[in-house]
C-alpha cells in the first residue's frame, strides 16, 4: 500500500483537527465548515460523485471536496458502492463563519483598484492562466498528509476577511498572509508538482503547487522563486523567498488553497502551529 494512503487512514489524518464522523459506508475525516477542505473515506472501488460533479476515488477509496467560503446550502454526495448499490446523502449545510474586516491603506491607486485598459487586459489574461490550470485533475494522493505552514513569521491577514482597499470595500481576502520579513524562506507545506511559476501584476511572484485530486495551494509576493513550473517538490523543499512584489504594502506571504476553483483557507489543514497572530 501507499505510504500516503495509509498514513491518510491513520496517523497523518489524525493530526489535523478533524472529527472523524462514519456515515453509512463514508467517513469524512474533517469537519464541514465554510471555506474547508474535506477528506473522506469510503469502500476501495467505489466511485464518488459531489453536487454531480465526479470525484478522484484512490485505490484505497480516499477521496476530497471543498466548500466555498459563504456556503449556507445542502450538498449531495452521491457513493456507487462495487457491489453497485448507489447511495446518495445530503451533506451539511458546513458551520458558518464569522470573518473579519481589514482596512489596508497607502496602496498605488492602480494596483488596489486598477483601470488602465492594458493593466486589466493583463491580470484578465493572468487569472484565466491560473484559472485553467485549477482544472488539473491529477492521480497525486499528496493532499491526504496534512499541511505544514510553508513560513515562519506573523499571521496579518486571514482568510475570508472583507477588505476595504484606500477606503474601497474590494473582495474579500481569500488566503492567509504571513509577514515573515524580506527574504524568509518558504517551504512546500507538502510535497507536490509545480504547475506555475509566474511573475504577475497583482500577485508578484506567484507559484502554483498541485498536491493532486484538485487540491491545489498558492504562493504569492515573492522576491525569489527557486522552483519552475514541471517540478517535482517535496515537503520542505524551498519554494522561494518572501517579498513585497505585486499588489502589497510590505514584504509577506499570501498563502491560498483551492479545491479545483473553490476558494479554501489552508489553516483550517495544517498539522503544524499556527505563527503568531497580530
Amino acid at each position: 500500500m501507499d505510504r500516503r494512503l495509509f498514513l491518510a487512514s491513520s496517523a497523518a489524518l489524525a493530526a489535523l483537527p478533524r472529527a472523524a464522523l462514519a456515515q453509512d459506508g463514508v467517513t469524512f475525516l474533517t469537519k464541514f465548515v465554510q471555506g474547508g477542505l474535506v477528506v473522506a473515506k469510503t469502500e476501495p472501488g467505489a466511485d464518488a460523485w459531489f453536487n454531480s460533479r465526479a470525484l478522484k476515488v484512490t485505490g484505497d477509496g480516499m477521496f476530497a471536496f471543498g466548500f466555498e467560503y459563504d456556503d449556507d446550502k445542502i450538498s449531495e454526495l452521491a457513493i456507487k458502492y462495487p457491489s453497485g448499490a448507489t447511495q446518495v446523502r445530503n451533506l451539511g449545510p458546513p458551520e458558518a463563519r464569522q470573518y473579519e474586516i481589514q482596512r489596508i491603506n497607502g496602496l498605488p491607486p492602480q494596483e488596489a483598484h486598477p483601470s488602465a485598459p492594458d493593466i486589466v487586459e493583463r491580470i484578465r489574461k493572468e487569472h484565466a492562466l491560473v484559472g485553467e490550470a485549477r482544472k488539473t485533475d491529477s492521480d497525486r494522493t499528496d493532499f491526504l498528509d496534512a499541511f505544514d505552514w510553508p513560513a515562519r513569521g506573523i499571521v496579518s491577514g486571514v482568510f475570508g476577511s472583507q477588505r476595504i482597499l484606500n477606503g474601497v470595500p474590494s473582495a474579500p481576502h481569500f488566503g492567509v498572509d504571513i509577514a515573515g520579513g524580506e527574504g524568509a524562506a518558504i517551504h512546500a507545506p507538502a510535497g507536490a508538482t509545480v504547475l506555475l511559476a509566474e511573475q504577475f501584476f497583482l500577485e508578484g511572484g506567484y507559484t502554483l503547487l498541485d498536491h493532486g485530486h484538485g487540491v491545489f495551494t498558492g504562493y504569492m509576493h515573492q522576491s525569489k522563486q527557486l522552483v519552475k513550473a514541471g517540478d517535482r517538490v517535496e515537503r520542505g523543499q524551498q519554494l522561494g523567498n518572501i517579498g513585497h512584489t505585486g499588489r502589497a504594502t510590505g514584504p509577506h506571504l499570501h498563502w491560498q488553497m483551492n479545491w479545483f476553483n473553490v476558494r479554501l483557507d489552508p489553516s483550517l489543514s495544517t498539522r503544524t502551529p499556527a505563527p503568531e497572530k497580530i
